[in-house]
This record gives structure tokens, C-alpha cells and sequence, in this order.
């Protein structure tokens, strides 16, 4: 799996309820042809980063395919959700959202 491209922007809690930050991120992804999660339109992860007193975090995050927007039935293995984690601190960091 390699990380092609994001989209990322910044929520609003309009209630006031959640503590610190949370932003959400599409992030493009290319998966090799023999892999069972390759699609022929492509995937997506849209995640959920948490910044707070906890540190930051991926709170939430689905797998969907490109184009048609189809919510997947696939979970990362614990190193790739790792390199989607520290692709999104490092951008946090650099404070391009």
C-alpha cells in the first residue's frame, strides 16, 4: 500500500462536546493489483484525527472505493494503519491544513 495524495480539513464541534481538535482526511491510496483490497476504481481512507490532552490520534476511519463511494468491507493491518497515522501527524505538523 502506498499514500498517493490527501484532502484533509478541520471540524467543527458546533456543541462544544468533544476536546481538542479533529480533523478528517481522504487519503488516496494505491494497493497492488494481487491484493484482496485492490479495486479497479481505486480506494480511499476517510479517517478521523483526534489532537487533544491524549495526544493525536486515528479515532475513526473507513476503507471506500474510488468513483462509485462504496464503503468497504477491509480493515488495515496494524502497519498500515501506523504509516496513515504518521502521514497525518506529519502533515499536522507542517500545518498544511
Amino acid at each position: 500500500m502506498n499514500i498517493t495524495g490527501h484532502e484533509a480539513e478541520k471540524l467543527k464541534d458546533p456543541t462544544g462536546i468533544l476536546t481538542g481538535e479533529r480533523y478528517e482526511f481522504l487519503i488516496d491510496i494505491d494497493i497492488p493489483e494481487d491484493d484482496e483490497m485492490h479495486m479497479e476504481n481505486g480506494v480511499f481512507i476517510k479517517a478521523i484525527v483526534a489532537v487533544d490532552d491524549k495526544g493525536t490520534r486515528i479515532v475513526q476511519y473507513h476503507l471506500y472505493e474510488d468513483t462509485t463511494n462504496k464503503l468497504l468491507d477491509f480493515e488495515l493491518e496494524e502497519e498500515e494503519l501506523e504509516m496513515v497515522k504518521a502521514y497525518c501527524i506529519k502533515l499536522l505538523e507542517q500545518e498544511v491544513i
